[in-house]
């Protein structure tokens, strides 16, 4: 099983940027869709992006279409999420996750493996 670990999170202020990087560990990394959730204080998970096994296709949600863009780089076993024009409401913790297939992240079923978060603070 893939084994996944976040970083990148921090303090940043409105409308700045920053880059997640979600490193995995073995052979498979490919073979995995990957994406990333987030969990604010106080709230439910929720799918922030995703990116099938190849990178050809994604999935963003609405709430950060045109600000965050999820890529990766499966020669490095690294997915990336790179996040633009920050508002306070993007504040939470950021996990990654590796799944069975891009559907699976929008159906929640069928996800392999979790990394322990990264925490963003983004102040107004």
């Amino acid at each position: 099983q893939v084994q996944l670990v976040e970083s990148g999170g921090g303090l940043v202020q409105a409308g700045g940027s920053l880059r997640l990087s979600c490193a995995a560990s073995g052979r498979t990394f490919s073979s995995y869709a990957m994406g990333w959730f987030r969990q604010a204080p106080g709230k439910e998970r929720e799918l922030v992006a995703a990116i099938s096994e190849s990178g050809r296709s994604t999935y963003n949600a609405d709430f950060v279409k045109g600000r965050f863009t999820i890529s990766r780089d499966n020669a490095w076993n690294t997915v990336y999420l790179e996040m633009n024009s920050l508002k306070s409401e993007d504040t939470a913790v950021y996990y990654c996750a590796a799944g069975r297939s891009l559907a699976a992240f929008t159906t929640g079923n069928d996800l392999d493996a979790w990394g322990q978060g990264t925490l963003v603070t983004v102040s107004s």
